[in-house]
């Protein structure tokens, strides 16, 4: 671990600062990757962002190159100035402190106009060909299979069901679940294939100078792009309406090339999104309970709602939907 002098002494050789410039570093909010981020602010107005980071999970040693490649085919997001693979240190681009999020209860024209910049950017990262994706430069975690999609609904079952709800599944509700997670999942696989961020959601997507910038893309990987929709639409620290969720979703079929019609997209992302969420509650029991970031408790309630909102929507997750009554009923009478 780098001691915050050799953390200023890094970024004043990446900036290219004397040391008679003092450097201010005030610590930004802890978030659920193992990482320590700061601000650091000089001449009063000049800043970047410092990231100190744990090599023990692997995605984080992947941040600097796959920015670099997204820049490179024009996904925006933040210019990396330095990176000490040794140290585990990472300087970056200031992209201030609006996100997605900040804008949740501004005038719906408003929020439009920001989540349909946001996926015409998505848009260009799963239009990126995987024949040509540079993977003698840049390293991906393993994209989604079968063994992946079987390690998100063990970590819904054990973090969130079992552990923030306390709940042991009837036996027959747990085996039709799992044969419906097993169907759900094949035909997420059958939905196609390509770059995804895998954690799109609202507080990834930074907004300045009202252009979104995608951050935390570590986590990304081959896949779905129907899971990156979910995480952005069925967002638990985001409501929309019926009528604005399906708004932006046509709008990112009208600009995609998926070739299926609307009522088979449209089914497509239900799915996704409960797949997502699934994920999404397996983190927050166990950043919440596990790891001692209660705040991810927090999320719970908007969490369950929103999966049952997906489950209810996608006719073939019966179980799921019954599974998600029992927590939220569950988690309300702790």
């Amino acid at each position: 671990m780098v001691s915050c002098e050799g953390m200023i002494h890094f970024a004043r050789e990446a900036l290219g600062i004397g040391t008679a410039v003092p450097i201010a570093h005030a610590p930004l909010a802890k978030r659920g990757s193992d990482r320590s981020f700061y601000r650091l602010t000089w001449n009063a107005t000049e800043t970047a962002v410092l990231i100190q980071y744990d090599p023990a999970r692997a995605e984080n040693a992947y941040y600097a190159e796959i920015a670099e490649f997204l820049r490179d085919i024009g996904v925006s997001v933040p210019r990396v100035i330095r990176h000490d693979p040794v140290d585990c240190l990472l300087l970056l681009e200031d992209m201030g402190n609006k996100d997605l999020w900040s804008f949740r209860d501004s005038p719906w024209e408003d929020r439009l106009t920001l989540y349909r910049k946001t996926l015409v950017i998505v848009r260009r990262l799963h239009s990126f060909s995987e024949d040509d994706f540079p993977s003698d430069r840049v390293r991906l975690m393993e994209g989604f299979g079968p063994e992946l999609y079987r390690w998100e609904r063990e970590y819904f079952m054990e973090h969130f069901v079992a552990g923030a709800c306390a709940m042991e599944l009837d036996p027959a509700l747990r085996h039709g679940l799992e044969t419906e997670l097993v169907a759900l999942a094949d035909r997420l696989s059958g939905s196609g294939r390509c770059l995804v961020h895998r954690d799109l959601q609202s507080q990834n997507v930074m907004i300045r100078n009202k252009e979104p910038f995608l951050i935390d893309f570590q986590g990304m990987r081959f896949g779905s792009p129907f899971y990156d929709l979910g995480s952005l639409l069925s967002d638990p620290y985001v409501h929309f309406s019926d009528a604005e969720m399906e708004d932006l979703l046509f709008f990112y079929f009208g600009i995609s090339d998926r070739p299926m019609d609307w009522d088979r997209f449209r089914d497509l992302f239900w799915d996704a999104s409960a797949e997502r969420l699934m994920q999404a509650l397996g983190a927050y029991g166990f950043l919440g309970l596990k790891k001692g970031l209660t705040n991810f408790l927090e999320y719970i309630p908007g969490g369950l709602l929103s999966l049952h909102r997906a489950a209810s929507h996608a006719s073939s997750l019966p179980h799921l939907r019954k599974t998600a009554e029992a927590c939220h009923a569950k988690w309300h009478s702790k």
